[in-house]
């Protein structure tokens, strides 16, 4: 039996390759595996591993993320950013966000560099400044993506870069006859950002599925 190909060929051999070509630092790794703990899903090693790379390609100073998690997607980050780069985060989840704090401290990170709020995401973003984010990472309540997009692109300067997780979500959203909430709602946000004149978007089948969109 031969393993599923897409239109180039590539099998799942080639796409579990490219995955885990980059390999976690250790601070990534014990994050990942902190994520279990929690009842979350840990953020997979290519997307760990662009991120860092998104970061590195803009000189990021500040970054919005929306979904601390265990802190794995701010760790990598945190690898591509400029130094003394500032990190803010927005989980309504307490204790996501305390393990976070300490898997960021345990990496050496000083706390001046990062702001974990603990709050609703769409009471907190419209009270941060326009245009003063070189990324802004989404990766939170799936049902919220479109009004999280929105803020995105007002929260970007021009070149920044918006980052959606899990746009391919499960396999479902590539799915036509699928319409599950989630699956729903993660296709009205691409296909606002595919319509907006404001970005120059791409989706990418790393981890979970990532849009990365600039901001023109």
């Amino acid at each position: 039996m031969t393993s599923p190909q897409n239109s180039d060929g590539l099998d799942q051999r080639s796409w579990a390759y490219a995955e885990d070509f980059v390999l976690p630092s250790d601070a990534v790794a014990a994050s990942r595996q902190a994520s279990a703990a929690l009842g979350i899903e840990a953020l997979p090693t290519g997307s760990a591993a662009l991120l860092r790379v998104l970061a590195a390609s803009v000189g990021a100073k500040q970054v919005v993320e929306v979904g601390t998690g265990s802190g794995t997607s701010g760790l990598a980050l945190f690898e591509g950013m400029s130094p003394g780069g500032v990190l803010t985060s927005i989980d309504p989840e307490a204790d996501r966000q305390a393990e976070a704090r300490r898997a960021f401290t345990t990496a050496g990170i000083p706390t001046s560099r990062f702001r974990l709020i603990a709050g609703i995401p769409l009471d907190v973003l419209p009270r941060l400044s326009d245009a003063a984010y070189d990324i802004v990472f989404i990766n939170g309540d799936k049902l919220e993506y479109v009004e999280y997009v929105a803020q995105a692109l007002r929260l970007l300067r021009p070149g920044g870069l918006l980052v959606l997780n899990d746009v391919l979500w499960r396999n479902l959203v590539a799915d036509p006859y699928n319409e599950d909430d989630e699956v729903v709602i993660i296709r009205e946000a691409l296909g606002a950002v595919l319509e907006s004149d404001e970005v120059t978007p791409t989706l990418l089948p790393v981890g979970t599925g990532l849009l990365v969109a600039v901001k023109n």
